[in-house]
């Protein structure tokens, strides 16, 4: 007898190692980090809510038909949210936001040819071919665990129906703690545990409803959309023309007495000088989508004439098919380029965006020193596009550029000087300048600090567009900067949306401009009408077309 008691015990402990390692498995799928930052060892030990209710709740059901439905469920739902888990981690890494199950799923198609560009062709299917046989893996474990806990049937019914009290109680808890996180309601308590992996999955639910919802609205937009059809369009522009957003350039810069006595003097004295050189202005008003921060919602309004005021709707307006400004000027026979130096990741939405060139950071050949958060002084991006665009010139197309500005981007520490142009070289006599100063942990303390150095961030910005116009004064391209939003509101001191909107060109140009509600020179009056930004696209095209189609914007 006493030689059978090994072979008894490694008989119970087998069904019980199951247990631990399929138990085991679940935990991993539900801990499963959706983003870099939380990639760590401390992930480990976070306690899953779901995972009583899921343990308990097969255990309840048993192995019967009912017990099939449910582990295909199971297995279905955790799958899938392990997969959105994965997309959103990719995303967060190349773009600093999470995956939108809807507006995202035709970036896919952009992203593997980005890739396949970047890595060739044969490195992207093996890497596609691993993510679908580890998702599989994925899949067969799950199967697997589940059925092992549903063969865990509890001996007596009186025992299985406590087991199924107790997992519906758990998934009670489960529910108040999405809704309490989401703060649809307060819980009395802290439970001892996150549900992550089920809020992952229904912030991806509602998500993908209200984009969808907004999908629709921008798809019939789209389909309305006289702009689309065939036709002349911005025919009567003659020239190169630039749009530059000019970053956390707001109205503030003119009405707040703290920045507007340096802003309107840079302004006026940029005026003087380019009136001068026989260049033509005007300006006002335009009501951005956002403020303080998501530059890229402000970009997105005016190329697609559409109000953009979230991630949603930013998904949305990508997937809808929609004719961009930039879609509409490659058309035109423009040869459309985005000169973005504060892009340093893979940006595969600009790959639906209209742009048949893209220089993002890595591109402008900036040697010098990082100015903390951002890349580059504006001076060199603007001799970085001459140098590679509009000097070098892609094609006999005259050009279409976005250019979006980085310095006058927060902490607004150190910020550059202005240098003679034909000094700028790779950068490097940046360098003396991007070391100066205390860095931004220390400026950050110290509010009013923080609004002198973006008092001299946007200062700089300005000084540096003006002075890009007067240097090509003499065969000037027609040059549309804006701002894209307020700065904060502890920094800007002024809650509105509004930014300045400025045209610089041949007088024959701005003169057509003048209809968007703009006065003469550089600084608008206080009473101004205010545009929203989404009428631009329109206005732009409307405005330098000779036969605006009927229904046009304008």
């Amino acid at each position: 007898m006493a030689a059978a008691v090994p072979t008894l015990t490694r008989f119970r402990l087998r069904p019980a190692l199951r247990l631990i390692l399929a138990a085991l498995v679940l935990h991993l799928v539900l801990i499963q980090p959706n983003h870099p930052a939380a990639m760590t060892w401390g992930a480990l030990r976070l306690f899953p809510l779901e995972l009583p209710a899921i343990l308990l709740g097969l255990i309840a059901v048993g192995q019967g038909r009912a017990g099939l439905i449910l582990r295909r469920l199971l297995v279905a739902a955790l799958a899938v949210i392990a997969a959105l888990k994965t997309a959103d981690f990719a995303m967060f890494t190349a773009l600093a936001r999470g995956f939108n199950p809807v507006s995202d799923l035709a970036l896919i198609e952009a992203g593997l040819r980005l890739l396949t560009g970047s890595i060739g062709l044969a490195l992207t299917v093996l890497a596609a071919s691993a993510a679908l046989i580890a998702l599989a893996a994925v899949i067969a474990l799950l199967w697997w665990a589940t059925g092992v806990w549903a063969g865990a049937v509890a001996p007596r019914p009186l025992a299985r129906s406590a087991v199924g009290a107790a997992a519906i109680v758990s998934g009670a808890i489960v529910i108040g703690e999405i809704g309490d996180t989401m703060g649809r309601w307060s819980l009395p308590y802290d439970p001892p545990g996150a549900a992550f992996t089920a809020r992952v999955g229904v912030e991806r639910w509602q998500s993908g409803r209200a984009t969808l919802a907004d999908l629709r609205a921008f798809e019939a937009a789209a389909a309305r959309d006289p702009w689309a059809e065939a036709g002349p369009r911005l025919d009567l522009i003659d020239r190169d023309v630039i749009v530059v957003f000019v970053e956390s350039y707001g109205r503030t810069s003119h009405d707040t007495a703290l920045f507007a006595d340096l802003h309107r003097a840079t302004l006026e004295a940029g005026e003087a000088d380019l009136a001068g050189r026989g260049l033509s202005m005007a300006s006002g008003y335009l009501a951005s989508p956002t403020r303080g921060g998501q530059s890229w919602l402000a970009h997105a309004t005016l190329a697609n004439g559409l109000w953009i005021d979230g991630q949603t709707r930013y998904g949305a307006a990508l997937a809808s098919g929609r004719r961009t400004l930039f879609h509409l000027a490659q058309e035109a026979g423009f040869h459309t380029a985005a000169v973005m130096p504060q892009i340093t990741l893979d940006w595969p939405e600009s790959l639906v965006m209209g742009f048949d060139t893209v220089l993002a950071a890595a591109d402008l050949g900036y040697a010098g020193q990082n100015f903390n958060w951002v890349t580059m002084p504006d001076q060199f991006t603007y001799a970085a596009m001459d140098r590679l665009l509009r000097e070098a010139r892609p094609d006999d197309r005259p050009l279409f550029i976005q250019l979006a500005t980085g310095t006058s981007h927060a902490p607004w520490v150190p910020v550059p000087e202005m240098v003679a142009w034909d000094d700028l070289g790779d950068g490097r006599i940046f360098d003396a300048m991007a070391a100066a100063g205390d860095p931004p942990d220390v400026v950050w303390r110290d509010r009013d600090r923080v609004r002198a150095q973006y008092r001299l961030a946007v200062d700089y910005a300005l000084q540096a567009v003006l002075a890009y116009a007067a240097r090509h004064a003499e065969d000037p391209p027609l040059m549309i900067v804006l701002g894209d939003h307020q700065a904060a509101g502890f920094v800007a001191l002024d809650e509105r949306p509004d930014v300045p909107i400025h045209v610089i060109g041949p007088a024959h140009l701005v003169e057509r401009a003048m209809g968007w509600g703009l006065s003469p020179g550089l600084i608008p009056p206080q009473d101004a009408p205010v545009t929203p930004m989404d009428r631009m696209r329109d206005l732009i095209l409307s405005s330098f077309t000779s036969a605006p189609p009927p229904g046009a914007d304008s």
